[in-house]
């Protein structure tokens, strides 16, 4: 698949003020997207491959997935035990912001900084929050002992070295404070068998796999225990692990579980073009005219009542020692 570069005319103007904060040195190439099939993606030139486009088609099932996120901690927004006034927190992979506002909102008295490779955050933010364009794979530039809470989310395929990243977190957090991960494996299974051998789920499976070896990260951090192993490496003591059955469809017999089943559909019907086209045509270059046949499988696989399938969701989190 041939990609063409193209300059985002209004990336420059949706930054505001923020460009001012960044922690990064932002260039124009940063803040030039690159077009796949009619898609944006962040630019070419920027050293962290992410998988998924920034446009609105897709930041529409990132504020559908932190949904079924908050749903599934009963309307919270974490489970660390944080201290009852932070005073400044950091949201890494912020994306289109909505943890970190609905985070900033809550916490009025705190200073929000959210980070993502994108600027793809609204402008019209709470006065306690602000974006910034950065890498968190690059070295941290914040100062040591700098931040009450750092909360990461949903960094699968993206992530090379774990452990370094949450060392990274580790330096900045002040002592006593909490670091955060929650991550899902993107696979499907079941209790009953009813996942096994469905065409679309298969080769959804086998796409993150592989694009995950060819890219030389992972897509199922969840079944490494990437998280708990490398917050231990970094240091953090007290470390707590939650892991959750995320159901596809709204087949499970509890009304909550039933409730996220549905939006996590809703998630996907949305956008599984932008979760694998990449992945599909650039990645791993898989013959383009299959590509629609599988969206096809998968479409139809996730809309079987008969099939009972759901991705596992682990949160872990763990404190700096005092």
């Amino acid at each position: 698949m041939e990609q063409e570069e193209v300059d985002n005319a209004d990336a420059d103007s949706s930054l505001g003020d923020d460009v001012q904060s960044s922690t990064a040195s932002i260039s124009s190439s940063i803040l030039e997207y690159r077009a796949i099939q009619g898609r944006t993606f962040h630019s070419a030139r920027h050293p962290t491959e992410y998988f998924t486009p920034n446009d609105d088609r897709q930041q529409e099932s990132v504020d559908l997935t932190h949904h079924y996120l908050t749903v599934i901690l009963d309307g919270k927004l974490f489970l660390a035990p944080i201290s009852e006034d932070p005073k400044k927190v950091l949201d890494i992979g912020t994306g289109t912001g909505i943890w970190a506002i609905d985070f900033a909102d809550m916490y009025p008295g705190a200073e929000v900084i959210g980070t993502d490779l994108s600027p793809m955050q609204p402008t019209w933010v709470p006065p306690n929050m602000i974006f910034e364009i950065d890498d968190a794979t690059l070295p941290w530039t914040w100062s040591p002992n700098t931040f009450d809470f750092v909360h990461i989310r949903y960094l699968f395929g993206t992530t090379k070295d774990w452990t370094a990243l949450f060392k990274q977190a580790y330096r900045v957090l002040q002592p006593g404070s909490w670091l955060q991960s929650g991550e899902i494996d993107v696979d499907f299974k079941s209790d009953d068998g009813t996942t096994d051998d469905v065409p679309g789920l298969a080769t959804w499976g086998k796409l993150f796999a592989e694009a995950g070896k060819v890219m030389g990260t992972t897509f199922y951090v969840v079944a490494a225990d990437q998280q708990r192993k490398s917050m231990e490496e970094a240091g953090f003591t007290d470390i707590n692990v939650a892991t959750f059955k995320v159901p596809v469809g709204g087949w499970a017999l509890d009304p909550k579980l039933a409730e996220v089943g549905r939006i996590v559909h809703a998630t996907l019907e949305n956008d599984m073009e932008g979760y694998t086209l990449m992945l599909w045509h650039n990645v791993l270059q898989w013959p383009k005219d299959e590509y629609q046949i599988f969206l096809m499988e998968f479409r139809k696989a996730i809309r079987n009542k008969r099939v009972h399938g759901y991705m596992t969701l682990r949160y872990v989190y763990g404190r700096k020692p005092e």
